[in-house]
């Protein structure tokens, strides 16, 4: 359970907040398994949450714990119809929150009722999306993500994969996972270089469980085109100066941030001193479901704690349109929405 810390903005600025059109880029598909969903499925297979549950949410000390959350509850998944709904309502609930694209990371190593169906789950993810944007929710892209625990060689044989495959949802390379005992960006440099000369887009997680050592490997290893998280590139002016220099954003999620230990507040978090010095940036829910939030939601509370006015939320909604993943054309589109809705509820 988020629990706000600080005065909600006024009801007028949340509905203004709910009705801009933005995009979310760091939501990962295993924070938005329904906790009813998990539920079902537990009883299905006889499984029994390895943490314990608030309202159908685990009570998370950290992200070992929640990694191993994952691992579980996306183990009990084993249907292709409730991958496809998953999609849907991953969709569905963004819109509410006034989001037009979600860029939705997709770790195939907590699945592995599809492990050796890979294939068969991007396909069912494809109709599930395909449906809702049919229904005129968000559109999708996915982003397939690596674990930081794989070998050079299982990276390797993923990305060859993906660009034998080419499927039309995805769009990105990505990687996870705790970085707590080093970051190993040297193991997949070139599974990231293969990806990029393939066309694929890239985006890496560093800078929560790492330091600022680790955007600085994604940048430059990994060819990261987007740094998921990165806040603590703060603790390196160098790197600092070169997301600058190099204008790459960074996908911040403030609750997450706060939820697993990463800051002590929300207060306390580093995007204030991030944004003063040039850096980019989107806001994201990161894990939703988890953690009880919705994107309109982180975008009242930083507001609300960091004095940020509509000015600079339609700059954070910008920013999120330009760094998401969609093709030129949606892009195109979703910019048009913006500034249209900027032009008369400025």
């Amino acid at each position: 359970m988020v629990h706000n810390e600080c005065v909600a903005p006024a009801l007028t600025d949340l509905e203004w907040i709910h009705r801009l059109p933005k995009a979310e880029v760091h939501l990962h598909l295993e924070g938005c398994v329904d906790a009813a969903v998990v539920a079902v499925a537990a009883e299905r297979h006889g499984a029994t949450s390895p943490l314990p549950l608030d309202e159908g949410r685990p009570v998370l000390g950290g992200l070992a714990e929640l990694l191993a959350y994952l691992d579980w509850s996306c183990a009990l998944i084993t249907e292709p119809d409730e991958l496809a709904t998953i999609a849907y309502e991953s969709a569905r609930r963004s819109s509410v929150s006034g989001t037009r694209h979600i860029d939705v990371i997709a770790n195939p190593t907590h699945w592995p009722g599809f492990a050796d169906r890979l294939g068969l789950m991007l396909d069912a993810l494809d109709d599930g999306f395909r449906n809702a944007e049919a229904d005129g929710f968000a559109t999708a892209t996915l982003c397939l993500s690596l674990k930081r625990q794989q070998s050079a060689t299982e990276a390797l044989h993923f990305v060859d994969w993906m660009i034998e495959r080419r499927h039309r949802r995805v769009g990105a390379l990505s990687i996870d996972g705790n970085e707590a005992a080093g970051s190993h960006n040297e193991r997949f440099a070139e599974a990231f270089g293969r990806a990029g000369a393939a066309g694929l887009r890239r985006c890496a997680h560093a800078g929560e469980s790492s330091g600022a050592d680790g955007v600085r490997e994604a940048i430059e290893l990994l060819g990261a085109e987007r740094i998921d998280h990165g806040i603590r590139a703060l603790e390196d002016p160098a790197v600092v100066a070169e997301l600058v220099r190099r204008s790459i954003p960074l996908d911040i999620c403030p609750s997450s941030n706060v939820i697993l230990g990463v800051v002590p507040s929300l207060a306390e978090h580093p995007v204030v001193p991030l944004a003063a010095a040039g850096v980019a940036f989107s806001l994201n829910t990161d894990d939703p479901l988890l953690y009880g939030i919705d994107l309109a939601g982180e975008y009242a509370r930083s507001a609300a704690a960091f004095g940020w006015d509509r000015p600079m939320l339609a700059r954070i909604a910008r920013t999120s349109i330009d760094s998401s993943f969609a093709d030129d054309d949606r892009r195109h589109e979703l910019h048009g929405e913006l500034e249209d809705f900027l032009a008369t509820n400025a």
